[in-house]
């Protein structure tokens, strides 16, 4: 592990990133050109002093999800990417992790939404990136890899991952779900982690058994949800998807109906969310993102 050259190509990579290129406001006076350590610090979810060890090439030694969420925060290409983790002796993401590269211009996009809740998920519904307002509405995505990452997975092999939704929608969730994971499994060319991920859920639910026998297939390009929030009871949404060019990963992004009760629940979810935000541990280690 290198962590004098880490620290060096942290900061590199951090003087090149305006403020403004991921968000942030820029504000009268900055005494550096590109993003101070403490805001990458906050778009990578790790506490400042965390952050700065790292810069200084001492001790700190990033986790396999620490440096996927540095590579967000910092906008790096596919190479790049590679190339932090060679510093770090860890190994790249493959294919099939929730750490794989995210594309600049799809976090960038993020970005702009402001509060609007959003999050890219990968085609087999596994959240790579969350902005806070989609982690206040939706809840924070699932820790650790493998198939218990995917939603979808999980959908029909924890029954707690359904309270999100009311009991009468279950079954148009599920249908879309199975539909939307065939597409997936085709357009992947039936490779051996979704062919896989399929083999798994014939075994652990009947209802996915039933419902992949049908034979439907459906890319979820968009639908109607109703989200129940802890805070702001039911909220009902619209959920929309933009696809990456090989449909890999999807950028996933809700919005109120016009003069719906839902435009005043996302306006106060964007305070739930600042609130929630600020109360979080700054020394937790996290796969937050921007």
């Amino acid at each position: 592990m290198n962590l004098p050259e880490l620290g060096i190509f942290l900061q590199s990579r951090r003087a090149r990133i305006t403020p403004a290129e991921v968000g942030l406001p820029t504000g009268p006076r900055r005494r550096v050109p590109g993003l101070r350590r403490d805001e990458v610090a906050q778009l990578a979810g790790a506490s400042v002093d965390y952050y700065i060890e790292l810069e200084r090439g001492r001790g700190a030694q990033p986790s396999t999800q620490m440096l996927a969420a540095l590579a967000r925060a910092l906008r790096l290409d596919s190479d790049e990417r590679d190339h932090l983790f060679r510093l770090a002796d860890r190994p790249a993401p493959t294919t099939h992790s929730t750490a794989v590269h995210v594309q600049p211009a799809m976090l960038a996009l993020l970005d702009q939404l402001g509060p609007t809740p959003a999050q890219i998920i990968t085609d087999l519904h596994e959240t790579l990136v969350q902005n806070r307002f989609a982690a206040a509405l939706m809840g924070p995505p699932v820790q650790g890899s493998g198939y218990p990452a995917s939603f979808v997975y999980r959908w029909f092999t924890e029954p707690d991952c359904r309270l999100i939704y009311p009991d009468e929608d279950h079954p148009h969730h599920s249908k879309v779900l199975v539909s939307d994971l065939r597409a997936a499994v085709a357009r992947r060319d039936r490779d051996a982690w979704s062919t896989e991920m399929v083999s798994r859920l014939r075994q652990a639910s009947q209802e996915f058994v039933e419902l992949w026998d049908t034979g439907d297939v459906a890319v979820r390009r968009g639908d109607r949800k109703r989200v129940i929030h802890p805070t702001l009871g039911v909220v009902d949404i619209n959920c929309q998807n933009l696809f990456s060019e090989d449909g890999r990963q999807r950028l996933q992004f809700f919005t109120a109906p016009p003069g719906s009760p839902a435009v005043e629940q996302l306006r106060l979810l964007a305070v739930i969310g600042t609130q929630e935000l600020g109360s979080v541990s700054p020394d937790t280690e996290a796969t937050t993102t921007p």
